[in-house]
């Protein structure tokens, strides 16, 4: 039933409908429906998955390139080992260790689970699923749909998971989580997006599949639907966030024109040999290559010396550098004054392939381009700059079950931190979604299974829930959810961007706090029908919190790493490595950040992080061996 605003003064919840399930997963991509399905397995688990939009609309679909897995297709020497290897290397050491492990471990295995339930992959000679080239991987290991990759996820997971006897709400945003006395995970409150009907969800467990908050910022990647409300509703429920500071700015996005402002060009561009020249028509990425990373990656002396002298023909193209070190290296171009027209850099791949092969190899991004911006890229380059992309940072999950410190809250995918430390490889996420999605949902229905009935809800946080959706639409006047959040873009955009300093962050979480405030007087005008003023300002409470834990984290981590740059301190710190940073609800209700010391790593785990590549090599060698 629907309520009008009038029935809501009274709160009468008797007549709000109510569904009970075992298993109950927020977020229909890739990560949610891998849980939903993985959970569905179990005999006698009821499931439900609640997306925000339609299914199969996902922002899973945004990710092209492919999903990194060790399956030694192309190159037979690749190995869990070397690409664990690679990935703490990526993500600076800050990585879980653990999850790490348990990503590379499983990665193949979930990767032919999906071929197996269908996905079409492209194909070797010797029809393998093919892999490609990807930044911060040393061996061709991203399994790939020509450039469709995400979409094809999608596709493929939806068309197994409607099979499974999951029950799908679409077009519902979650609200708030419930709990019992005791603080155990007892159900969340929802709401229509078409009619604003609210519904309560009863259930055992809960797993977020929520996506990052890439919509905190002015140029994004992110859909509409990344506004952060995995984090915000953890945080509310009393989960901590870890490690928030690490926001990826893919280093290309569409800059110009404007009808494709912050749209990603797949690293996949750069994987089948894309280049990037600055005005003055130079290829400048040799002139960012770390020395230690070039002797660390490269096979002999003789080859990093020749990538470093800038040898066009050196195994590894400088493009394929980490995702960091390369969005920098526009950053630091456009600075200097040798920026493309539109305060970016010009990716060329027209004259690296012919126009067959780009359109065979990347049909999504020579038709995309081709409608959206009039741009064929078989015969011009792409204006492209850094774009927010990715959280590394998240809800804080123990690395072998995804669950929270609440009971029976998981989560998983974007929505999850400490998988990718300080930085995210290229291709990591899909697998990740994979293999934390199959994680969590085989660790939440053990859990519900553990417990005889649903944990009883309060009916007074169903209202108190209610009550605070409600009032945005009740008030006579307020502010304008719209303008508030083009504030919070801006002032992230500019005060906590790429390049941070500490004032300029000290500025960014007081407009933050003046911000919250004005949302506390947030007015959407209308009723409760498909309302989109009404969402948006239901969405601000999330990214305003989610963008308070980015700025603390990042003033109390005074070191650059990974894709958290301080311009007032420019190095990694060697002290820092040592410390996750935590935010939690504190007392009054303010936002805790403190350090956090981290666990001692697995010995054998520290061991294949440090050793140098030749030496690994050999040891996978001798194991294929076995």
């Amino acid at each position: 039933m629907t309520l009008t605003l009038g029935e809501f003064s009274m709160l009468d919840i008797s007549g709000i409908k109510r569904l009970q399930f075992d298993v109950l997963v927020i977020g229909a991509g890739g990560a949610g429906l891998s849980a939903a399905i993985s959970a569905s397995q179990e005999k006698d688990i009821r499931v439900g998955l609640i997306c925000k939009s339609l299914l199969g609309k996902a922002h899973t679909v945004m990710a092209e390139g492919g999903m990194a897995a060790a399956l030694g297709n192309v190159d037979n020497r690749d190995d869990w080992k070397i690409h664990f290897r690679d990935t703490m290397r990526g993500g600076k050491m800050l990585n879980n260790w653990k999850m790490a492990e348990i990503h590379a471990k499983n990665a193949p295995k979930r990767v032919r689970e999906l071929e197996h339930w269908g996905a079409v992959f492209d194909r070797t000679k010797d029809g393998l699923i093919n892999q490609r080239n990807f930044g911060g991987h040393r061996y061709p290991r991203l399994a790939h749909v020509g450039d469709r990759t995400g979409l094809e996820m999608i596709r493929t997971l939806q068309d197994h998971g409607i099979h499974q006897g999951i029950d799908i709400q679409m077009e519902c945003t979650a609200l708030d989580i419930l709990k019992d006395k005791s603080g155990k995970v007892s159900g969340i409150v929802c709401m229509y997006r078409e009619t604003g009907e609210f519904i309560v969800f009863e259930t055992k467990t809960l797993i977020f599949a929520t996506g990052g908050a890439g919509k905190s910022w002015e140029v994004t990647s992110n859909s509409w639907e990344y506004t952060g409300d995995g984090y915000g509703m953890a945080y509310e429920a009393g989960a901590e966030l870890i490690d928030m500071e690490f926001n990826q700015f893919h280093p290309t996005g569409m800059v110009w024109p404007p009808s494709v402002k912050g749209i990603l060009v797949t690293e996949g561009v750069r994987g089948e040999g894309g280049i990037l020249k600055n005005s003055e028509g130079k290829r400048f990425m040799f002139d960012y290559i770390p020395e230690k990373f070039a002797n660390e990656t490269a096979d002999t002396e003789e080859e990093a010396a020749r990538w470093l002298q800038g040898d066009k023909d050196a195994r590894r193209p400088p493009e394929l550098l980490t995702r960091d070190v390369v969005a920098r290296a526009i950053n630091t171009e456009v600075k200097a004054g040798r920026g493309s027209v539109h305060g970016g850099a010009y990716l060329d791949i027209a004259t690296q392939r012919s126009a067959e092969d780009i359109k065979r190899k990347l049909p999504s991004m020579y038709h995309q381009f081709k409608v959206l911006a009039e741009l064929d890229i078989t015969k011009e380059p792409m204006e492209v700059g850094p774009t927010c992309h990715y959280f590394m940072g998240g809800i804080k999950v123990d690395a072998e079950t995804s669950m929270t410190n609440v009971d029976g809250l998981f989560a998983c995918g974007e929505a999850a931190g400490g998988m990718h430390g300080a930085n995210r490889l290229g291709g990591n996420s899909l697998s990740d979604l994979l293999v934390f999605g199959n994680v969590s949902g085989v660790e939440a229905s053990k859990y519900a299974r553990k417990l005889k009935s649903i944990p009883k809800s309060d009916d007074e946080d169903i209202k108190r829930i209610i009550k605070s959706a409600t009032s945005i639409l009740n008030r006579e006047k307020g502010n304008n959810p719209y303008l508030i959040h083009e504030d919070l873009q801006k002032n992230m955009q500019y005060n906590v961007g790429i390049i941070r300093t500490k004032d300029e962050i000290v500025d960014g979480i007081s407009k933050i706090d003046d911000l919250k405030s004005q949302f506390k007087d947030v007015k959407a005008a209308g009723t409760s029908q498909f309302n989109p003023g009404w969402h948006e300002a239901l969405a601000l409470r999330n990214l305003l919190i989610s963008s308070e834990a980015v700025a603390k984290s990042a003033l109390l981590r005074e070191e650059s790493r990974g894709a958290h740059t301080r311009e007032d301190f420019p190095s990694e710190r060697k002290e820092w490595l040592e410390y996750n940073i935590i935010n939690k609800k504190g007392k009054g209700g303010k936002m805790e950040t403190i350090k956090e010391k981290r666990s001692n790593p697995d010995p054998e785990l520290q061991r294949i992080a440090n050793s140098s590549i030749e030496d690994l090599d050999k040891e996978v060698k001798l194991d294929h061996k076995k």
